[in-house]
């Protein structure tokens, strides 16, 4: 038999041992373990991909079967993808990439600079946003196989940002050009060099994709697919999560997201995205005999009690709103800002100065208040009609479908004022400057300038700012535009808004980057389920 001495030590030897095999188990059960369907639910997209097709829907899934020439951390900084390496000249007009070699397209063929060149070229062509945010790009050079070379006519200090799989797709060359008819089908059967491939999209029911077993990243994805179903009913998507007949969701209504997060089998969250930076604001149309006048305007703020309408349309989850480029487009961002505090007596004595007495009815005018078809911007519609009755404004709320939307505000100018949802992005420059730049002013270009305003000051300091190199001449600039701006108030900002992102506790690295869910999953995968 043992000793005492002796007895003790086995004993601490076996406790050894067993701790750390459970340390050993644990670690085990943290590794990506391969395998298994993630299904997603949220409404259905027009197009698979979005090379001309910039819906927060297209750009999701589109990111899973394309890629860009780089990926971005969580601090936003640039990783390698379809590029291995980059190189910017000292005056900004040049950005040479090293591209990865030994990619395939998922039809076998080989990916290249060529198709790079194309790309761009045919974003610049059809995009919406490419449109600006490539306007300086003159060309790209292709001097081997694995190297393209993106020439400028000046500086564009946000270029980089712009190369993610979801805004700036690298599409197959070869395919595009066997004409319309094989342009159309790629954006319903999309082939890309990503993580998945396209399998099936059975229209008005589910998108599936598989794993690609070509894929340059070797072990990745860990998925063996995953599965798009398609629901714009807050309700089924809620019941798809609870149930588990759905593992991750970014179109929860706020108004489910406290009660999701009470579920210990799910994950529930509801955040902005640091790359689309939503916002909602209040646009003006300046050719308004009433709107015209910037009194009318801070006194229309002045009556907007801006907590309240976080807490009536956006369960007090989105972040209030004091400039049009919001907190986390640090450092632009101007925090001296403190916006337009709820003051009805403010309001009231602006409308008076602005010679709007009330009458005996107590109006002082009456205008229509057209809004972005969403349920919650209607929410916010009938807020801001609540709140303008209070300082003598009689406002009707009008309802119509996208197109009529983009048609009366865009194309004819038929409106008073609107609320609308726009992206500041990831860059002001991208997505701040369209709203008040007056070269595209009037034109007719959805989700540009929808209040006609021109400020030659302003126009200065957005065209000095999208080519500066230097970034703290750009803070400079861009905190002087969001003064100005703020005080003549074309546009008031009113909220960031929040995504509402819920999911399974069994999915596992999922939201990767800034990019979030216009990330490609390659390193998502799936826990086994709980016994």
């Amino acid at each position: 038999m043992p000793t005492g001495a002796t007895f003790r030590f086995l004993s601490r030897q076996l406790a050894v041992l067993g701790a750390a095999a459970v340390l050993a188990g644990t670690a085990a059960a943290a590794l990506p373990q391969r395998g298994g369907t993630l299904t997603l639910i949220g409404a259905e997209p027009p197009a698979l991909i979005s090379l001309t097709n910039i819906t927060v829907g297209a750009r999701d899934i589109s990111a899973k079967v394309t890629e860009g020439l780089l990926r971005f951390d969580d601090d936003f900084v640039a990783r390698p993808l379809l590029a291995t390496r980059w190189t910017v000249s000292a005056d900004g007009k040049r950005y040479t990439f090293t591209l990865r070699q030994g990619v395939k397209w998922h039809d076998g063929q080989p990916f290249g600079a060529a198709d790079v060149a194309y790309s761009i070229q045919e974003l610049k062509r059809l995009n919406p946003r490419a449109r600006s945010t490539f306007a300086n790009v003159e060309r790209v050079e292709t001097p081997d196989a694995h190297t393209a070379v993106i020439v400028l006519s000046a500086p564009a200090p946000y270029l980089l940002r712009t190369l993610s799989a979801s805004e700036s797709p690298i599409v197959p060359k070869h395919v595009y050009e066997r004409g319309e008819t094989a342009v159309a089908q790629n954006a319903s059967a999309p082939i890309g060099t990503g993580p998945f491939r396209f399998k099936q999209w059975v229209r008005g029911s589910y998108a599936e994709f598989e794993r690609n077993p070509d894929y340059w990243d070797s072990g990745k994805p860990y998925l063996d697919r995953i599965i798009y179903r398609f629901s714009a009913d807050p309700a089924a998507i809620a019941a798809a999560l609870e149930t588990g007949a759905a593992d991750f969701s970014t179109a929860v209504s706020l108004a489910d997201i406290a009660r999701l997060k009470k579920n210990p089998k799910l994950q529930a969250q509801a955040l902005p995205s640091n790359y689309l930076n939503n916002i909602a604001a209040v646009e003006f149309n300046l050719g308004n005999e009433f709107f015209a006048q910037a009194p009318v305007r801070r006194a229309v703020a002045h009556a907007i009690n801006i907590e309240l309408l976080n807490k009536v349309a956006y369960h007090q989850y989105a972040q209030p709103l004091a400039s049009p480029i919001p907190a986390t487009l640090a450092p632009f961002h101007d925090p001296a800002l403190k916006g337009y505090a709820h003051d009805i007596a403010a309001a009231n004595a602006l409308l008076d100065q602005a010679g709007f007495k009330r009458g005996s009815d107590g109006r002082r005018f009456a205008v229509t208040l057209d809004y972005f078809p969403t349920p919650t911007l209607k929410q916010v519609a009938e807020y801001v009609k609540a709140a303008l009755s209070r300082v003598g404004i009689h406002v009707t709320v009008r309802s119509q479908d996208l197109g009529g939307f983009v048609q009366r505000v865009y194309t004819r100018r038929d409106f008073d004022f609107e609320i609308n949802g726009v992206g500041a992005l990831f860059d002001p420059t991208v997505g701040v400057q369209r709203l008040y730049a007056s070269r595209d002013a009037g034109k007719g270009i959805p989700f540009v300038n929808a209040a006609g305003y021109r400020n030659a000051e302003v126009d200065a300091l957005l065209a000095q700012a999208a080519v500066e190199p230097d970034e703290a001449k750009r803070v400079a600039q861009f905190r002087q535009f969001q003064k100005i701006v703020m005080h003549e108030l074309p546009l008031l900002p009113l909220v960031a808004v929040p995504r509402g992102n819920v999911w399974n506790q069994r999915v596992q690295g999922l939201l990767q980057g800034v990019e979030g869910s216009a990330g490609s999953f390659g390193e998502a995968w799936l826990a086994p389920a709980a016994r």
